[in-house]
């Protein structure tokens, strides 16, 4: 289905966004897999790239659309989606620009999504339901364009651009990580999450923090 982003939530259960197939799936342990999302008000969705499940199964997703995917778009606009733990579909917001990475605070209040046309990171306010309110830019200007994004245990946020660029909480630029490569996407793992996993056009790096990321689970 061409697989973009993942996550699993607190049952082990993988989310997958399949850009290709233009739709949501959820795998089991038994590797049952289910649609939980192909079409917003009878279209389509344009191409589902990243994904983030809270840990009391809230779900958000973004739906941009890029190169030959344009053209067979129904939706007149790009998306960021919540899906409920009922499996109900929710449009969270509708955007001009095409949203990207997105990812959880380390207290699930806020989701940051990067708007990869802007180059900026939005943020919107979340609540104990998952309703989002409160757009805002938290962080722009950023070098390159902006795609999968991360947090650490301390509220840092991970951005892959140009470069990997890390961000305080309060949108300070605390450093990069330098790749020969441009990065795509980031992720801590180890058993300890406090190693970061780069994805790069040809490689995958791992760099050592000494801080964990943000267990979302």
């Amino acid at each position: 289905g061409g697989p973009n982003g993942n996550a699993y939530d607190s049952q082990g259960r993988l989310y997958t966004c399949e850009f290709r197939q233009r739709r949501v799936t959820r795998t089991s342990k038994n590797g049952k897999v289910e649609i939980l999302a192909a079409r917003f008000q009878g279209k389509r969705l344009n191409a589902p790239n990243d994904i983030v499940v809270r840990r009391d199964g809230q779900v958000y997703f973004t739906d941009p659309a890029f190169g030959n995917q344009e053209d067979t778009r129904e939706l007149d606009f790009f998306g960021v989606y919540h899906i409920t733990p009922k499996g109900d579909l929710e449009l969270a917001a509708k955007w001009k620009t095409r949203p990207n990475g997105v990812t959880l605070s380390p207290n699930g209040r806020v989701l940051y999504v990067a708007d990869s046309d802007a180059r900026c990171i939005r943020a919107y306010d979340l609540d104990r339901a998952g309703a989002v309110s409160n757009e805002r830019v938290v962080i722009d200007q950023i070098p390159g364009v902006p795609d999968g994004i991360r947090t650490d245990e301390k509220g840092n946020l991970y951005v892959a651009a140009k470069t990997v660029c890390i961000y305080s909480p309060e949108a300070k630029l605390l450093g990069t990580i330098e790749l020969s490569e441009t990065p795509s996407n980031v992720s801590f793992g180890d058993g300890d999450l406090e190693s970061l996993f780069i994805t790069a056009r040809t490689s995958v790096y791992r760099v050592r923090m000494g801080v964990k990321g943000a267990s979302q689970n």
